[in-house]
C-alpha cells in the first residue's frame, strides 16, 4: 500500500533530502525546544508516538511518523 502523509513545506524541504530527522531538526519542524523533545524520550521511549532510530549517539526520527503527527495521527 502507498499512500502519501500531507507534510508541512518545511517537513517536506527536510524529507527531500532524506528519510530522517535528526533531533534538531524535528525540534525545528514542531516548534519545539530540542531539549524537550529529548527528554521526552528519554522518559518515555518516543516524542508523540514517535520512535527514533537510535545511531551511536544520535536519534533519527523517521520523516513519515513526524509528517503523520501534523495529520492527526499522533499515537
Amino acid at each position: 500500500m502507498n499512500h502519501t502523509v500531507p507534510m508541512s513545506p518545511l517537513l517536506a524541504e527536510i524529507a527531500a533530502r532524506t528519510d530522517h530527522l535528526v533531533t534538531e531538526e524535528l525540534a525545528l519542524v514542531l516548534r519545539r525546544a530540542s531539549q524537550t523533545i529529548r527528554k521526552a524520550y528519554s522518559q518515555t521511549g518516543h516524542y508523540f508516538g514517535i520512535r527514533p532510530v537510535k545511531i551511536g549517539n544520535r536519534l533519527l526520527w523517521p520523516a513519515r511518523d513526524v509528517a503523520e503527527v501534523f495529520t492527526g495521527g499522533a499515537k
